[in-house]
């Protein structure tokens, strides 16, 4: 049997807005069944964040996908980064 592309909550994102939308869903999310997920602390989560993101090329080929090319590394990473120190 062919893969098949699991539910993709992030696919409607397409702006800014839709991204914040999202993170809080995850936190709201880990709020109501956190200790279900498999990376359930923050050293986990961003170690799985950073293998993801490096093999995110293999994940798309597995599903039959090209890898975007217009995603905004960048911002991704300034959010993260300013994540450290925002109030």
């Amino acid at each position: 049997m062919p893969w098949e592309l699991p539910p993709d909550p992030a696919e409607d994102v397409s702006s800014r807005e839709e991204l914040a939308t999202f993170v809080r869903a995850l936190q709201d999310d880990f709020a109501r069944r956190g200790e279900e997920w498999e990376n359930p602390t923050l050293d986990r989560f961003l170690e799985a964040l950073a293998a993801w993101i490096k093999d995110s090329p293999g994940w798309y080929k597995n599903f039959g996908q090209s890898m975007p090319e217009s995603g905004d590394w960048k911002f991704f990473a300034r959010a993260l980064a300013a994540a450290v120190i925002y109030e």
